[in-house]
C-alpha cells in the first residue's frame, strides 16, 4: 500500500495547490477528494483484473487532471522523473554513433572514439538492419525514432549489414554515460563569418558557446550565425547566459507574468562583456522555449536579424514540483514575454473550461495580448500571436520526385561508403564529372534512371549531397555538415544580412 498512498498524497497535492488561494473552497475540496478516493476504492474491490495503484493514479487519475489545465503540464513518476532530472545536464546515456535515417533504413556516418559502437566494431557505411529483434525496413520514421531512443537505455543487439561483407553481423552494445554538448557546430561559412549551431540548452550552453566564439576569433568576427533551427530549449538559466553574451548589461532578456506570479523582469548581468559583431539567428517550426527566449530578445533589441520559418510558440514557465516517493510535476504557472511585450505562447486550441474554478486553473495558459503589433528598440514593426516571426522568412528547399527517391533508395551514403572503399580522399576533394558518372551507374543498377532536363536540373544539388556524405564518412559529419552549408538558402541569407 505505499504506493498507492504516495500516488494518493500526490493527487492531494495537485488538488490543495491551486485551492490555497481560496478557503471558501475547502468544502468542494474535500468532497472531490473523497470521490477520487471512492472510485479507486471501487475499482480495486471489483475490477476484473487487479489494478495496480500505481497505474491508477500514475497513469489515470493525475495526467487526467492535469489535461484539463494545458497540454505541458506533466506528472512523473519517480523513472520518469528521474530521467528528466539527468536530461537537464548534458550527460546521457548512448552508444557515441551518428546515423543517417532515412525511410527503412539507419546507415552510420560516424562512430566517436571511445565510445561502445567504437569498441563493438560499427564503422561508417555499416548498415543496421535491426535493433533487437525489430526489422528497420518495417518501421515508419516515428516508429524507428523511438526504437532508436528506447535502445539507448540498455543492452541493445544490433544486426548489422557491412558493405562487402555480403552477411549480416550481429553487434551488442551496453550504453555509457557520453557528453552530449549543445554546441553542436562551429564553422566559417564566410570571409569572417563564423556559424554555430545550439541543438539545446542545458547547463554548460553559455560556457560553451562562448568557447566556440572564441575559437572562431571572439570579437575579430565580421559576424555570426546562431543557427536554433530544431532546437526545443532547455535550461532558461541558459538562454538568460547565451543572450547576455550579445545583449548590453541592464537590457531585458524577457518578463514573466502568471496569475499567482508576480511580474518579473529578467534583465542582462551588470558584469557581462557582450559581443558586438553582426548577429543573425536561424529559427524554424520545431526552435521553442528556451530558443524562442534568445531569439526574441535579440529581435527585439535590434541586435540579430531572425531568418528562416515562424518558431514554434512555446512560452509557458513552468515550475518542478517535488512529491514523495520520486515521483514529480512539471506545473504551469505564467508566461514569458519578449522585451517589447509580446507572449512567446502561442494560443491553446483547448475547450472552454466545464466551470469557474477550472477556468481558473488554466486562466496561466489563456493568451494575454490584445494588441496584434509591437515594436524594437528602434521602432521596427512585430507582429504578435505567439512565436518569434522571423524578419526575413526562409523555407527549406521543396522536396521533388528526384530527390524523394534519392533519400528513400540510400544511394548517397551507399556511393559515399563504396567510393571510400577504393579512393581515399583529402579535405580539397570536389565531385568530378567521373564521380557523377559513376553514381549514375549506381543508380541505374537500381532502377533509377531520371532524364536528361531532370538531371540537369539536380546536378548541383546531387553534387553538394554526395560531397557532404563522403565527407561524413570521411572526416566526420561535422565536416559533412560544413559542406551541407553550401546549399542551405537560410544559412545563406544570413551570410548576406551580416556580410553587408
Amino acid at each position: 500500500m505505499t504506493n498507492c498512498r504516495a500516488a494518493t498524497i500526490a493527487v492531494a497535492a495537485l488538488l490543495v495547490a491551486p485551492a490555497a488561494a481560496r478557503a471558501q473552497d475547502g468544502d468542494a475540496l474535500d468532497a472531490g477528494m473523497k470521490s477520487v478516493l471512492d472510485a479507486y476504492a471501487i475499482l480495486e474491490r471489483n475490477a476484473a483484473d487487479p489494478v495496480p495503484s500505481e497505474q491508477a493514479f500514475y497513469q489515470g487519475a493525475i495526467p487526467g487532471l492535469l489535461r484539463r489545465l494545458d497540454p505541458h503540464s506533466t506528472f512523473f513518476d519517480p523513472g520518469q522523473f528521474e530521467q528528466l532530472r539527468k536530461m537537464e545536464s548534458s550527460t546521457q546515456k548512448g552508444f557515441g554513433t551518428v546515423v543517417s535515417i532515412l525511410p527503412g533504413r539507419v546507415i552510420v556516418l560516424q562512430t566517436l572514439p571511445g565510445t561502445p559502437s567504437a569498441k563493438a566494431g560499427l564503422t561508417p557505411g555499416d548498415e543496421i538492419m535491426a535493433i533487437n529483434g525489430y526489422v528497420i525496413s518495417q518501421l515508419d520514421l516515428d516508429q524507428l525514432a523511438e526504437l532508436l531512443t528506447r535502445s539507448r537505455q540498455a543492452r541493445a543487439q544490433l544486426d548489422v549489414l557491412r558493405p562487402g561483407a555480403g552477411r549480416i553481423v550481429r553487434l551488442v552494445l551496453d550504453p555509457e554515460e557520453l557528453q552530449t554538448p549543445s554546441v553542436e557546430r562551429a564553422f566559417f561559412v564566410g570571409a569572417g563569418i563564423g556559424y554555430i549551431r545550439v541543438s539545446s540548452f542545458d547547463e554548460n550552453t553559455g560556457k560553451d558557446l562562448k568557447a566556440a566564439i572564441e575559437k572562431l576569433g571572439g570579437d575579430r568576427l565580421a559576424g555570426l550565425v546562431l543557427d536554433l533551427r530544431d532546437n526545443p530549449g532547455g535550461l532558461v538559466a541558459a538562454a538568460i547566459d547565451t543572450a547576455s553574451l550579445f545583449l548590453q548589461p541592464g537590457q531585458t532578456i524577457f518578463t514573466v507574468r502568471g496569475r499567482m506570479v508576480p511580474e518579473k523582469p529578467e534583465a542582462v548581468p551588470s558584469s557581462a562583456r557582450p559581443y558586438t559583431f553582426k548577429l543573425a539567428v536561424l529559427t524554424d517550426a520545431r526552435t521553442a522555449s528556451a530558443s524562442e527566449i534568445v531569439a526574441g530578445a535579440l529581435q527585439d533589441h535590434d541586435r540579430a536579424m531572425v531568418i528562416g520559418e515562424p518558431s514554434f510558440g512555446k512560452g509557458l514557465v513552468q515550475n518542478i514540483f517535488n512529491l514523495r516517493e520520486g515521483a514529480g510535476l512539471a506545473l504551469t504557472t505564467a508566461l514569458y514575454y519578449t522585451p517589447s511585450g509580446r507572449s512567446i505562447q502561442r494560443p491553446l486550441d483547448a475547450q472552454r473550461p466545464l466551470d469557474a474554478r477550472q477556468f481558473e486553473l488554466s486562466a496561466a495558459t489563456e493568451h494575454p495580448n490584445r494588441q496584434t503589433e509591437f515594436h524594437t528598440d528602434r521602432g521596427r514593426k512585430m507582429a504578435g500571436g505567439g512565436g518569434i516571426q522571423p524578419d526575413y522568412a526562409v523555407s527549406p528547399p521543396p522536396m521533388n520526385r528526384l530527390r524523394a527517391v534519392l533519400d528513400a533508395s540510400g544511394a548517397f551514403p551507399n556511393f559515399a561508403t563504396q567510393y571510400l572503399a577504393r579512393n581515399k580522399i583529402d579535405e580539397d576533394f570536389e565531385v568530378t564529372g567521373q564521380v557523377l558518372d559513376e553514381f549514375q551507374s549506381l543508380l541505374a543498377a537500381r532502377g533509377i534512371q531520371p532524364g536528361i532536363r531532370e538531371w540537369s536540373a539536380e546536378r548541383e544539388f546531387v553534387v553538394n549531397r554526395l560531397k557532404t556524405e563522403l565527407f561524413n564518412q570521411a572526416f566526420g559529419v561535422a565536416r559533412g555538415d560544413q559542406v551541407e552549408a553550401q546549399r542551405d538558402p537560410a544559412i545563406q541569407k544570413a551570410v548576406e544580412m551580416v556580410g553587408n
